[in-house]
């Protein structure tokens, strides 16, 4: 190989590197260099000498990169080829890039440094310590020569560090044999970078003095920050005993380091690493020296000074961590003090406390919600608790949560010091809003826990801001409400105010019920401030649905003095019926909507948890009932149900049978009268006539005030929400004999439990035939000839509502739009919520009915067919969005609360054909998904194809999870506490769960059992196939939290149920290349990998001895040994040899099926990287062991039992 050889390719590389990074160039002139510098790299054989001229001082920084990137080409993909000779002259050219070939640490580019520093790297992974025992010295003598060697020493150490112990890049026995070595070397690697680090910070303390030095105190700076970056790599993970050896020097040294502006941040990671480790209790009592005098000095006065210095990124980001250490400091002390130990709380604690007040105040509210997690723990501890400096500084702690509940900050604002903080921390208003609220949450927990240590103080300080709250004038501030003039929107002072305030009551007053004895509550005061709070007058929305928010908080004072209860109920109903302005035709913003919802809420709530309080006033709450339902228009229909539900909980208390009948008739009379009307009974049956009746045919001239049919869509509205209320909320008592003497009971089941009758079920199975009509109207509406009849204004009448939409895709809702916009703008939005919500409710009524009325509901004579002709017509045009919530709501409980002597009768009937359909339905979807990424470049017509294709498969994703889990309800039941998570909520809030969510702990399938129900399923043939295909097809969909839920919970129990009888090969084969595909599909998330690999580990077991076939799908599996199956094999078919440990036959399952298992789309075209074992650092040798060994009893021999 000739120097001009070498000469001409770094010309022509060098203008390649220059081509490729010039903005000037073409893309083709770009991809050409590209090309050939990547050609170069993989084929040419004089890549090394190349590498090292193109690095040399005098080339630009770029072509210095590439060079050193030729070389670490060669290191990474060409070393097992290279001979001993070519791999010294690399190593002793790399060092002597070190050592001489860089820029002075100032001056060299920091791309260049991390380059050099991994080619280093590299080398050791695949050398040291066998081949190059010497590493360590060579990196000590590199350091001597200057700060930029140093500086490189460092990176290399923190890199070897991070590859080997952080991020385990390196195989597994090479990082044994690194890691053991690195272990063994502690001491000595500690020393030298603890002593590079105080040499440096001592230069460079005594140089920043003189201006003339300033570059070479910049220098050592540069090299102590290197080394505290270093030190963070190490201290997270090494011995605890290096960390605290002589006497705690590497604290005390970090603790001084806080003072200094340049090194504090590097110093408080440092010092954050070492107060948040874990480990045995004794090892971590020296951190105890943390809470010194000197430590805790050092630790404040560096607080004080930084904050002290304003707003400043770089102090702000210190003090954040700083914050993290009092935090971690805290944890440790909790840990570490306890009844059992012999460490005492420190001298110091109440100088800890007070710093750490220090940031509970602070205005940046992510430094105050950081401090929060930390209190609890003091709050809650056994012995720190009860401490008089904790005691004492209970009611400091209270008056900072009193401002820090008042939502001011956001960054948007100028209205608050928080303000300037946010936005160095948020994004947006909605980003701080989303935090805040789960801020106040974290200490409303805080102040729960912290109250039942001093619930009086706690109590005292809450009825002192709630007097001062009602005394003060309202300040609406400069943001007036759309709502009315003079009245407060969300950012008004005087709203954020009463919020808080009303937060922190409520937080203050359910535990101190808990707390205290009967005796000791303070009845009067608390009945003082709800006076106060009762008559208290005020025509603003928000304030007032805070005052009511302070009633239900008083209200278990009341247990103690039943005569204020008409009050309450007096401002309750006085709220229910709320205006603005009365008699305004305009329609009722959020803010008015929620203070009269929040009233009826009021009601419900309270004649729940206290019915036995409000029965003696039930005629006064009946009549004030009757009162408002009477007038048509005065309420809305959701508001009028909540009045009838609060009367029939009442109702249960009557515990008498005929009475709470007779009640329950004349409530519904109005009701029964309306539903099964002639007219109505019309409407109801007949799609077109519905659609006439509700005025969704009609053309609209002014859609947002002009609703000519909104009275007939309030009266079918008012029908079903009183249905569902009455079958919601009407119960026998909960007491068996209450219940016998009631007339409840008139039965037996035949497990021998009592059979009640609910007081509902007679007039509510009257009112069943016209509800499952309307069902199957509301169904029958999808079909295109119905959609063709709606009128151009209600076009869309059947679409999802846009906050829907904005839920499934994550969009944030805009803040102030929340209460200040009107409920529905347009006549198009209030159909579509008509829509929406009456459907909804319809399967409500039968899902609550199974647990309701109970046989009354299951025998009904042909209840299958009349659900499968109804509730279950026309799926196939019923939407995603449709589909979801009837699965939820009523599928699932109708199944839950069946008796298992109606799953023949009613369940079968209804499931078989439902999962047979649901399967054909997903499939289709996920087809055209799959077949939509393969061609996502064709052309789309779409308004907006994106945003509706995103939408489009979030529902798709969103009904197989809500399928999946009804099949794993009816058909599983888990051994062990873990419930079913995939439950997202039994009411109509969308719940979207993101596949980061994933566990990647896996329960082996095993420990789920079929129910009964899933027992009877799978002996219907055609249940059976259908529950199997589905579950098993699933497992290559492209939703991976549902994959991984149906291969823990689901697919073994059901495929273990059939794995008796005769399976035909085709369909066992079928089985076990459907979970192959599953892995294929979600190989790369860790959860679902370790959950598929070990259920086709359990079929291939089962199965293999009886169906030779799985063998020869096995052998298609790409790149599979076959000598390594073979030894699987005949393992698998002899029993006579002697079995494996399951985990080892697990893991050699898992090597065979490699090949098709899928990889991160980054990992899927990257070249493998091979680094190979070097003989062994810790051979075992057996020694002989003499026969008589045992048989001798000097104790010399016996010990050499125990030698290697």
């Amino acid at each position: 190989m000739s120097g001009d050889q070498v000469s001409s390719l770094c010309e022509q590389l060098v203008k390649a590197v220059t081509v490729m990074m010039d903005p000037a160039s073409s893309q083709r002139y770009r991809l050409e260099a590209l090309k050939f510098c990547e050609e170069f790299k993989e084929k040419c054989p004089i890549c090394v000498p190349c590498g090292l001229k193109l690095a040399e001082k005098t080339q630009t920084a770029i072509v210095r990169h590439f060079g050193l990137q030729i070389l670490e080409h060669v290191v990474k993909f060409r070393w097992n080829s290279m001979g001993r000779l070519e791999k010294v002259y690399l190593m002793n050219n790399v060092m002597g890039l070190i050592s001489s070939g860089t820029q002075n640490t100032l001056e060299e580019e920091s791309h260049i440094k991390d380059v050099l520093s991994r080619i280093v790297v590299e080398m050791i992974k695949r050398e040291w310590p066998q081949h190059w025992p010497d590493m360590l010295d060579e990196l000590d003598t590199l350091s001597k020569l200057g700060e930029t060697q140093t500086e490189l020493v460092m990176f290399i150490l923190l890199r070897l560090a991070e590859d080997v112990v952080t991020f385990q890049t390196v195989p597994a026995q090479r990082r044994r044999d690194i890691q053991q070595t690195l272990t063994q070397n502690m001491e000595k690697i500690f020393t030298f970078l603890l002593n590079t680090l105080q040499q440096n910070v001592n230069k460079y303390r005594r140089m920043k003095m003189d201006a003339s030095q300033e570059p070479k105190a910049q220098a050592n700076c540069r090299v102590g920050i290197a080394a505290l970056n270093t030190l963070a790599g190490y201290i997270d993970w090494v011995a605890m005993n290096h960390i605290t050896a002589d006497n705690c020097k590497l604290l005390e040294m970090l603790c001084l380091l806080l003072n200094e502006p340049e090194l504090q941040v590097g110093a408080a990671e440092c010092l954050l690493i070492v107060v948040s480790r874990k480990g045995k209790l004794e090892d971590r009592k020296p951190l105890m020296v943390l809470f010194g005098d000197v430590a805790m000095h050092y630790i404040l006065s560096a607080a004080q000074t930084a904050d002290g210095e304003g707003l400043v990124e770089k102090h702000y980001v210190f003090l954040k961590r700083l914050c993290q250490v009092l935090c971690s400091l805290g944890s440790q002390l909790c840990a570490l003090v306890g009844p059992d130990t012999d460490v005492e709380t420190p001298a110091n604690f109440g100088k800890y406390l007070e710093s750490f007040l220090a940031f509970t105040t602070h205005p940046s509210q992510f430094l105050r919600s950081s401090t929060q997690i930390t209190w609890g723990a003091l709050f809650r501890h056994e012995v720190l608790s009860r401490d008089p400096v904790l005691l004492a500084m209970f009611p400091k702690y209270l008056r900072a949560s009193m401002t820090n509940l008042v939502k001011v900050g956001f960054p948007s604002k100028t209205d608050s010091p928080s303000c300037e903080y946010s936005r160095f921390d948020f994004d947006s208003d909605e980003d701080f809003n989303y935090f805040f609220n789960s801020f106040r949450a974290q200490q409303g927990e805080v102040i729960r826990m912290a109250c039942r240590l001093d619930p009086r103080t706690g109590f005292q300080m809450a009825g002192e801001w709630l007097k001062y709250q009602l005394s003060s004038p309202v300040d609406t501030g400069p943001v007036n409400s759309k709502t009315g003039e003079g009245l407060c929107s969300i950012f008004s002072r005087s709203f954020v105010q009463w919020d808080a305030m009303t937060f922190f009551l409520e937080s203050i007053i359910s535990p101190m019920f808990r707390t205290l004895d009967k005796e000791e509550i303070p009845v009067s005061g608390g009945i003082e401030l709800l006076q106060l709070v009762l008559s208290f007058e005020t025509k603003d929305p928000l304030i007032l649905s805070c005052v009511l928010s302070n009633v239900s908080a008083l209200f278990p004072f009341v247990t103690y003095r039943p005569e204020y209860l008409p009050e309450v109920l007096s401002k309750l109903f006085a709220s229910v019926t709320f205006e603005v302005v009365e008699e305004s035709k305009a329609p009722r913003t959020r803010a008015v909507k929620n203070v009269r919802r929040h009233a009826c809420s009021s009601i419900i709530k309270m004649c729940r948890d206290y019915p036995q309080l409000v029965l003696p006033n039930f005629d006064m709450l009946y009549n004030h009932a009757k009162q408002l339902l009477s007038n048509e228009l005065l309420l809305t229909q959701m508001e009028k149900c909540a009045l009838m539900e609060a009367l029939v909980l009442i109702s249960n208390q009557f515990k008498d049978y005929h009475r709470q009948k007779a009640f329950l008739e004349e409530l519904i009379s109005p009701v029964a009268t309306l539903w099964l009307s002639e007219e109505m009974k019309r409407v109801l049956m007949n799609p077109e006539d519905f659609i006439h009746y509700v005025g969704a045919d009609n053309k609209i001239a002014d859609p947002v005030m002009e609703d000519p049919c909104g009275l007939n869509r309030s009266r079918i509205s008012f029908c079903v929400y009183t249905i569902l209320g009455v079958v919601k909320r009407a119960r026998w008592p909960t007491s068996l004999e209450e219940a016998k003497a009631g007339g409840f009971v008139v039965g037996c089941m035949p497990n021998g439990s009592p059979m009640y009758r609910n007081p509902c079920s007679v007039q509510v199975l009257k009112l069943l035939d016209n509800l499952l009509a309307l069902i199957r109207t509301h169904n029958n509406l999808y079909m295109p000839e119905m959609v063709a009849k709606l009128g151009e204004t209600f076009s869309k009448a059947l679409d999802m509502l846009e906050v829907e939409k904005n839920a499934i895709l994550g969009l944030p809702q805009p803040l102030l739009e929340l209460y200040d916009a009107p409920v529905y703008k347009t006549v198009l939005e209030r159909m579509q919520g008509f829509f929406c919500t009456l459907y909804d409710n319809c399967f409500h009524i039968l899902g609550n009915a199974g647990s309701s009325m109970q046989q009354d509901f299951y025998t009904v004579n042909g209840l299958a067919s009349e659900l499968l002709n109804s509730a279950f017509v026309n799926l196939n045009n019923i939407p995603d969005y449709r589909l979801r919530p009837m699965l939820r709501v009523f599928v699932k409980p109708l199944v839950l609360s069946c008796p298992p002597e109606h799953y023949e009768t009613l369940i079968c009937p209804i499931l078989g054909p439902l999962f047979t359909y649901l399967h054909m339905r997903l499939s289709g979807k996920w087809q055209v998904i799959n077949q939509r990424s393969l061609l996502c470049d064709e052309d789309t017509t779409d308004d907006n194809p994106e945003s509706q294709e995103m939408l489009e498969e979030q529902l798709v994703r969103l009904l197989t999870r809500e399928v999946m889990d009804l099949i794993t309800v009816c058909c599983v039941s888990k051994k062990g506490a873990e419930q079913n998570n995939a439950v997202a909520a039994d009411g109509d809030g969308v719940v979207i769960l993101d596949e980061e969510m994933m566990s990647t702990e896996v329960t082996p399938p095993s420990s789920s059992e079929l129910t009964e129900l899933g027992k009877c399923l799978m002996t219907q043939e055609n249940i059976g196939t259908a529950l199997l295909i589905t579950a098993f097809t699933s497992l290559s969909w492209k939703d991976t939290l549902s994959c991984q839920r149906t291969t823990t919970q689901l697919c073994w129990p059901l495929l273990k149920q059939v794995l008796t009888g005769p399976l035909i090969p085709d369909a066992v084969t079928w089985f076990f290349i459907s979970v192959l595909k599953g892995l294929q599909m979600h190989g790369q998330h860790d959860g679902c990998l370790a959950a598929l690999v070990h259920l086709a580990f359990q079929i291939y077991e089962a199965l293999r001895p009886r169906y030779a076939e799985l063998r020869a799908v096995m052998e298609e599996v790409p790149k599979i040994l076959k000598e390594s199956l073979e030894q699987f094999d005949t393992k698998l078919l002899n029993p006579t040899l002697q079995r494996v440990a399951d985990k080892r036959r697990k893991d050699h399952f898992r090597r065979l099926i490699a090949g098709c298992i899928g990889k991160p789309l980054g990992e899927q075209f990257r070249k493998e990287v091979h680094i190979r074992n070097l003989p062994s650092l810790f051979k075992k040798v057996k020694p002989p062991v003499e026969s008589d060994l045992l048989d001798n009893n000097e104790d010399g021999n016996l010990s050499a039992l125990f030698e290697p």
